[in-house]
């Protein structure tokens, strides 16, 4: 029987993942990446001891700060939109599951993400749930040692799985917020560890017609109060050298060309044009052909149809068909 390690936090996506992998016949070690309360420690404790699964806990508050948590909050400052989770994947959470794999010698690791890595690839989940964009920076070397045993299942699927077995996690809600933010309020998170930037001016088609209430509360795409001549106003550009916020009407948000840097290949990088899809945010709808042409240490995205205000930190996803090509930083 062969050892794999699981990211078990006790809710129903872990604790199902668990079940599943023990019936395809591994021998499943769960590590709980401590990085929240001492309340939220004990319930994964509680659940793995409930489950018969051996539970390593590692201790990441600093690593998470320094790794995630820092660089989210410069992202805001400078005015742009970051997505912490694409972020720590790569760069901590399936980082501490392979180093502890090696320790307790498994080949493989696991998580609950809907995604499918299959043969070295990375591959969408069921559409409904999929979660294959926040995975877009894993390194190839991850994706060949993850197993994704959510994969080809909706999450209706796995509460119904979970209710059946009697899993306390089965009416656990979904964990929607930030995990080291887990009020939410990601402002006053970001307020206790640094000064905030001064309110600011904003302007719509070049004239200043109001004041922000400061740029790291604002994203691109995003509703602004009131109306301008009886139309709906959306900000288009945070500018943080100026501290302006600019504005725009609807359907000026729309963009067909996109660039993004640091642009992260889990497949072979081309040498030649490609056509892909392209999603440039976590969205079930929004993910029209495209042109990609690389650029450096990037690429240029020539979208068919345009796409909806991409904001500055978020990620450009690449995909043929289901399978995920990589992901960059759009700039």
């Amino acid at each position: 029987m062969s050892k794999i390690l699981l990211g078990f936090s006790g809710g129903v996506d872990s604790a199902v993942s668990a079940i599943l992998l023990k019936k395809a016949g591994f021998e499943v070690i769960g590590l709980y990446l401590d990085n929240t309360s001492a309340e939220a420690k004990a319930e994964a404790e509680f659940a793995a001891e409930r489950m018969n699964i051996e539970l390593k806990v590692v201790d990441i508050h600093d690593e998470l700060l320094d790794k995630v948590g820092r660089p989210f909050i410069n992202c805001y400052l400078s005015g742009q939109t970051p997505n912490p989770c694409i972020i720590c994947n790569p760069n901590l959470k399936f980082k501490k599951l392979i180093e502890y794999a090696d320790l307790c010698g498994a080949e493989l690791v696991s998580t609950g993400h809907y995604a499918r890595a299959e043969n070295g690839m990375l591959f969408k989940g069921k559409q409904s749930n999929d979660q294959s964009y926040m995975l877009c920076r894993l390194l190839k070397s991850q994706v060949e040692r993850t197993y994704f045993p959510l994969g080809k299942y909706e999450k209706t699927e796995i509460r119904a799985i979970a209710a059946e077995l009697g899993l306390p996690a089965a009416n656990k809600p979904d964990s929607m917020e930030i995990c080291f933010i887990p009020d939410k309020n990601y402002i006053a998170w970001i307020a206790d560890r640094v000064a905030l930037p001064p309110k600011g001016k904003l302007v719509y088609h070049g004239k200043v017609i109001g004041e922000h209430d400061g740029i790291y509360r604002y994203t691109v795409g995003q509703r602004m109060p009131g109306l301008i001549d009886g139309r709906k106003v959306y900000c288009s550009k945070i500018d943080a050298a100026t501290n302006t916020i600019e504005l725009a009407l609807w359907e000026e948000l729309f963009k067909t060309e996109i660039q993004a840097t640091n642009f992260n290949w889990i497949t072979d990088r081309p040498n030649d044009a490609i056509r892909a899809t392209v999603r440039v945010r976590h969205t079930k709808w929004e993910n029209p052909p495209c042109t990609v042409y690389s650029e450096g240490d990037g690429v240029k995205i020539i979208c068919d149809e345009p796409v909806r205000a991409p904001a500055v930190g978020q990620s450009a996803v690449l995909y043929d068909g289901d399978r995920v090509l990589g992901g960059g930083f759009i700039k």
